[in-house]
């Protein structure tokens, strides 16, 4: 499993936000720098976002939720069509990093 992972609940649904993309970002002084990207799986997961050997370096991160394809998958009206988490890594611990996600709001928090 990667260091970092994440999973999506659709909330409204009660069910996995499948087909998401999700784009990690590292933050370099004003800039953000692309470094990986997934799609859910049918549990709303990724796993392997990143190689399994590969660690983070201490610093400011960012996941970009890309939710306006799944709204409109679903054929529901969003007011977010983007979410962004940005977090700090200062260990080498692993992190999850879940969004409970419904068309009109959103939250986040440490998982484990």
């Amino acid at each position: 499993m990667s260091q970092l992972t994440t999973h999506i609940l659709d909330t409204t649904r009660g069910k996995p936000a499948q087909g998401v993309s999700i784009i990690l970002y590292s933050q370099h002084e004003d800039t953000w720098q692309e470094l990986a990207r997934g799609t859910t799986n049918q549990d709303g997961r990724i796993t392997d976002l990143l190689p399994k050997e590969q660690l983070l370096a201490f610093g400011t991160y960012k996941l970009k939720f890309l939710t306006q394809a799944y709204f409109d998958q679903l054929g529901t009206n969003t007011f977010y069509p983007l979410v962004e988490i940005i977090f700090s890594v200062q260990t080498q611990e692993h992190y999850h990093v879940p969004l409970l996600l419904n068309p009109f709001g959103y939250s986040t928090y440490r998982g484990s």
